[in-house]
């Protein structure tokens, strides 16, 4: 299911209203603001513009370990939850020297992105940071430029000195992603996508992508529009092919964009061509952290138990035989969408350059 159904929980502005566990006293805000420079355990979920301030949560190793998506699914009634104006985090991001040291993982949205998010994390010298909230805050909000050093700085913390963070943000976190790579702490990138036929396929595999797809169609023209600088399509002329063409469209051209942008710090990983080699994918991925990528090491983590469960919800069994026959099975019902979703996008590559470079990234 995707976040984007979901009722978010308000968090609390008020810190003498958050929740406490049994037995726990309220945390002073100076002990809190103290911490945030020692490392990640407090968490920074929700960034409110117009009060200045961020809503921070008490995490431990294993809760970084385990979720899926670090956005409103993560809280629970025993969660500790503590708010800071933002002079207070600025503070204390410049008394411990905090600095930006991390790298993405950029995706078109259900192409294995968390999979590979949570392989990556089994590294010893990685930290995997999945789809923080306030980078999509960053994403959507106008005005919300001036807090993206401080958030970044405070997203690039670890548990331990030698470990680099690396951010797998959410698809339409994509329209900031040339910003994101082109900061001058120089940050690498990992861009994850699929041909257009297999994407078609996937997100005509099951009901709840296609309605996801049906919800953020919208929002992905508008992009879309903006980025070949004129309104060339109405959502209700186009069958559901077309629209998951534009959707296709839409973020693999936000890509092709962070791509050149990163001048030689990104690195295309096709989900298929994963699962057909995948310890010479992640060993790859893995050198270009600059953490170590030789053959042994990425075996040793494809060994373990993430390539046979369904990485946004490891207590479901999944794996790459399964996924092929969702795939097969969905391009038998609906192969006439499908071909209907291609012909649109050649016809869109041939008037846009845009959608052409989007097209030549996806080789």
């Amino acid at each position: 299911m995707s976040w984007r159904f979901l009722t978010v929980r308000p968090l609390s502005i008020n810190a003498g209203s958050r929740n406490l566990r049994a037995g726990e006293k309220l945390r002073p805000m100076d002990d809190i603001a103290d911490e945030l420079g020692a490392s990640p355990v407090w968490f920074p979920h929700e960034l409110d513009l117009p009060g200045d301030r961020v809503s921070f949560i008490h995490l431990q190793e294993g809760d970084y370990e385990r979720a899926s998506f670090l956005d409103a699914r993560i809280i629970t009634p025993m969660s500790t939850i503590q708010s800071l104006h933002w002079p207070r985090i600025e503070a204390a991001i410049s008394a411990a020297q905090l600095r930006e040291r991390c790298g993405f993982i950029f995706h078109i949205g259900h192409v294995g992105s968390t999979l590979l998010s949570r392989l990556v994390g089994a590294h010893p010298g990685a930290f995997s940071v999945r789809e923080p909230l306030v980078l999509r805050t960053l994403a959507q909000v106008p005005g919300a430029e001036p807090r993206l050093e401080g958030c970044l700085k405070l997203l690039s913390r670890t548990f331990e000195p030698r470990q680099l963070a690396v951010i797998k943000a959410t698809s339409f976190v994509s329209e900031l992603a040339a910003d994101l790579v082109s900061r001058a702490a120089a940050p690498k990138a990992v861009m994850v996508s699929v041909s257009p036929e297999s994407y078609f396929a996937t997100i005509l595999g099951g009901p709840n992508s296609r309605q996801e797809a049906r919800t953020l169609a919208p929002s992905r023209l508008k992009r879309l529009h903006r980025r070949i600088g004129q309104p060339a399509w109405q959502l209700a002329s186009l069958s559901e092919g077309e629209i998951l063409g534009l959707s296709w469209a839409c973020e693999m051209s936000a890509l092709a964009q962070a791509t050149e942008a990163a001048a030689g710090r990104a690195l295309r990983v096709d989900f298929d061509q994963f699962l057909g080699s995948p310890t010479s994918v992640l060993a790859a991925v893995l050198r270009h952290f600059d953490l170590d990528g030789s053959s042994n090491a990425a075996a040793a983590i494809l060994a373990g138990p993430d390539m046979r469960r369904y990485s946004k919800a490891p207590e479901h069994a999944y794996d790459a035989q399964l996924r092929r026959d969702v795939l097969n099975q969905a391009r038998a019902i609906h192969g006439v969408e499908i071909g209907r979703g291609l012909a649109w996008l050649d016809r869109a590559a041939a008037q846009f350059a845009a959608i052409r470079d989007a097209v030549r990234l996806a080789g």
